[in-house]
């Protein structure tokens, strides 16, 4: 599931955009200021961005520039604006959006571009793929792990998050991210079971300095 934020002064379009985005099976938060998207940004996951242009007391421009100089991998941002003169796409494209679209916009095409974007920045994994870190061979089509050759007995909840992190190699996952993803539980519960969980798969897949992974809390 994807998490996406949109940062859109218009409280209507920001809660209609999360509604078209819910509905559509993404995790969504909307945002009205830079400072208040900047403060979630740097506690929270995300998956994809969209960004208005025109905020108050800031800048979609300029947020993006503070994201790239920010963010620990190239998540993907789509600018949704009333600016629609070639040298703003052109100039927006340049300072690192990935995807531009004028207003007014629709819910189909929206979607559309979400779905799009996501796939081309890899955040959607490809059915088939299958990868191998040394004598780890992760199969995302058949859910299945093998550690030098032998299927590696995980339970449900262990699986998924093993292919939650593995989907995510050098990211930084917050657990709220975690809870939502793997269990569909609310970041706003106190529990340690991520913790528990990832203390499990150390263990199970090797996954320590020896072994040249690092996965830990930061």
């Amino acid at each position: 599931m994807l998490h996406i934020a949109v940062l859109e002064d218009d409280p209507d379009q920001s809660d209609l955009m999360c509604l078209w985005l819910q509905e559509a099976g993404y995790q969504c938060r909307g945002f009205n200021t830079a400072a208040a998207f900047q403060r979630s940004f740097l506690h929270e996951t995300y998956d994809l961005l969209v960004f208005d242009w025109e905020l108050p007391e800031s800048s979609g421009i300029r947020v993006l520039r503070w994201v790239r100089d920010n963010c620990d991998w190239q998540i993907p941002v789509l600018f949704v604006t009333r600016r629609e003169k070639e040298e703003d796409i052109v100039y927006a494209l340049e300072q690192g959006a990935d995807d531009y679209m004028p207003k007014p916009v629709t819910k189909a095409v929206t979607l559309a571009r979400v779905r799009a974007l996501a796939r081309r920045s890899g955040v959607v994994k490809e059915e088939t793929k299958v990868v191998e870190f040394g004598p780890l061979r992760i199969d995302f089509s058949t859910g299945t792990i093998l550690r030098d050759g032998s299927v590696v007995e995980l339970t449900e909840r262990e699986g998924r998050l093993a292919f939650t992190l593995f989907g995510n190699l050098g990211r930084l996952l917050s657990r709220d991210y975690l809870l939502e993803t793997v269990w569909g539980m609310s970041g706003a519960v106190a529990t340690r079971t991520v913790d528990t969980h990832v203390s499990r798969l150390r263990q199970k897949l090797g996954l320590t300095p020896d072994q040249g992974w690092q996965l830990k809390a930061i």
